[in-house]
């Protein structure tokens, strides 16, 4: 058994202020009040609102307003959100709402003349800084989206305006995707420069804080060097045991599918200050550095938007994923109001014997039987003979298979992919489950009436072979390196590269964000040739962003990998 070497806390280490725990907060927010009358609580979506409540009720204020008091009635916020959540158990639209519209004006003007009326007020929720104004204290208390996914199966907390927690967890967290996290993130955008302290409360009874110094701090370096996001691992209904292995997750577990290593917009970021571990969403990086982190003409096109995703799909000693399609840009601007769509591509990491992946459709295949096979298998009629319409190709470690949006596909068992794509990451048609249930005992949703409108029915076994299937090309070599581009396909916006090195090899982010996995070799280290950075050690399988502003940059095999082949892949954005 490989020792494992995977970091599952990666963090940024720098020195500041922090405190944890409630008792030494409570003190602090007791200090604020004798310089400022009012403190503002700000709490994103998905905080345990009881928890922070019950805590601020113990510094005696004269006055505390919960700002869910001062919104429209419940039935007034689902009025104004149908429209986005729309009648689909999995599927919204994108919202145009901002926070003052769940507000109802009348009390939002009785509560601030009773804020102006009172020494010692806490105003606590979400837009608590819209009621306080200027002469508050202001904390905010943020939450990362992974974390929000976990309390909504736990059933714990409620949405923005509206009780949702007897909601199943695929309505939960569809009112965050298409409506409550975008609402709350354009608004925090404009409290970045105006919050003193950050709190995080993702775990219970545990609360660490920071001044506004030590936070800014924490950004500042994270965005000049390489880093890393928090890792978060998943089961899944065909799981596998690879990662268990090689990421040392929790032997008794019965699987791992999925491990989101690079979801910038659902992971965490970890400062470590003083030695405490402080977590914050890793969006909150990408709202405030999207320039330096993405690069000018990334930007330009994407705005605020990380468009590059990394995570794992395991299979190894599980079972195939659903046959799926993703939808075209077009059909996911008409009908989801998203820009661009899921295009991505599997990267064979390891593969065990009989891996494979299904990729396309067979030549000759006539698309009204087909279409005809999946309603009756999603009516438990037959089973739907996969084979029969989609090529089934064996599958070995290293291999690469681009996945432009129509085209139908699915890891088979055996593999462990390391998933390359854009990063909407809701949009998965599935058309075929293979007879079996979700980990709720439950069937998944289906949606075969979908997608039969975004199929590419030309993606037969011809073009497989000729655009999609292993399409690598040496571009450069060294002493001791090589580089290779082993994709995306033309209609995809990222370009893929890959490097084997025994020695040091010089990159170049070009004005785009830089995305790798180390995908061979025990460790390497990444350094600036000019010492802007401090060296950063990469270990096996990980997933490390390197900012756009970085430049250049070089990685060399270091540890156990001194002298030996090491192989990294890489996404940018092709301009």
């Amino acid at each position: 058994m490989r020792k494992v070497n995977y970091d599952k806390f990666p963090s940024t280490k720098i020195s500041g202020t922090i405190l944890r725990g409630w008792n030494d907060i409570h003190t602090l927010l007791m200090e604020c009040f004798k310089s400022r009358k009012v403190l503002a609580v700000e709490l994103y979506a998905g905080v345990r609102e009881d928890e922070v409540i019950n805590e601020l009720k113990s510094l005696s204020p004269t006055l505390l307003i919960n700002t869910r008091d001062l919104m429209k009635p419940e039935n007034e916020i689902k009025e104004m959100t149908e429209r986005f959540m729309t009648k689909d158990v999995l599927f919204g639209y994108v919202t145009n709402l901002s926070l003052k519209d769940y507000f109802d004006a009348g009390k939002l003007e009785v509560a601030r003349k009773q804020v102006a009326a009172n020494d010692r007020v806490i105003v606590v929720g979400s837009g608590a800084a819209m009621i306080a104004q200027a002469e508050a204290t202001l904390v905010y208390v943020d939450m990362a989206r992974w974390e929000i996914q976990q309390r909504f199966r736990a059933h714990e907390v409620k949405a923005l305006g509206v009780d949702n927690r007897e909601d199943a967890v695929s309505l939960q967290y569809k009112r965050g995707y298409f409506n409550d996290w975008r609402v709350l993130d354009k608004y925090k955008e404009g409290l970045f420069d105006k919050a003193d302290f950050w709190l995080d409360t993702h775990i219970a009874n545990d609360p660490r804080m920071i001044d506004r110094e030590t936070f800014f701090k924490g950004i500042e370096e994270t965005i000049k060097t390489p880093f890393r996001v928090v890792p978060f691992f998943d089961p899944a209904p065909w799981g596998g045991q690879w990662m268990k292995e090689v990421c040392g997750l929790n032997p008794e577990k019965e699987n791992y599918g999925w491990c989101f290593d690079c979801v910038p917009e659902e992971n965490s970021l970890y400062f470590e200050v003083n030695g405490v571990r402080f977590e914050l969403p890793s969006v909150d990086l990408v709202l405030l550095k999207s320039r330096e982190l993405l690069g000018e003409p990334v930007e330009a096109r994407f705005g605020k938007d990380f468009p590059i995703r990394f995570d794992f799909l395991d299979t190894v000693g599980g079972g195939n994923l659903s046959v799926q399609v993703h939808p075209t840009t077009q059909f996911i601007r008409e009908n989801f109001g998203m820009y661009y769509t899921q295009d991505e591509s599997y990267y064979l990491l390891d593969a065990k014997e009989g891996a494979s992946v299904y990729l396309g459709l067979k030549n000759g295949i006539n698309k009204d039987d087909m279409i005809r096979d999946l309603r009756e298998a999603q009516k438990g009629e037959i089973v739907f003979d996969t084979e029969k319409y989609v090529n089934k190709l064996p599958a070995k470690k290293h291999d690469h298979y681009l996945i432009p949006g129509g085209t139908v596909h699915c890891p088979g068992s055996e593999a462990l992919v390391l998933e390359i794509s854009s990063t909407p990451n809701l949009f998965t048609f599935k058309l075929w489950d293979w007879q079996r249930l979700g980990l709720d005992g439950k069937p998944r949703p289906i949606n075969v009436e979908r997608g039969k409108e975004v199929i590419d029915w030309k993606r037969n076994t011809e073009y497989v072979k000729e655009y999609l299937a292993n399409h690598f090309t040496q571009i450069a070599e060294g002493e001791g390196w090589s580089e290779e581009r082993t994709g995306l396909h033309p209609n995809e916006f990222i370009e893929t590269r890959r490097h084997w090195f025994s020695k040091s090899v010089t990159h170049h982010t070009n004005n785009s964000v830089n995305v790798l996995n180390l995908v061979e070799g025990e460790e390497v280290v990444v350094e600036s040739p000019t010492s802007a950075f401090k060296p950063f050690v990469v270990h096996y399988a990980e997933t490390f962003i390197v900012p756009a502003s970085v430049g250049e940059y070089t990685i060399t095999p270091c540890g156990k990998s001194v002298g030996k082949e090491c192989g990294t892949i890489k996404a940018y954005v092709r301009f």
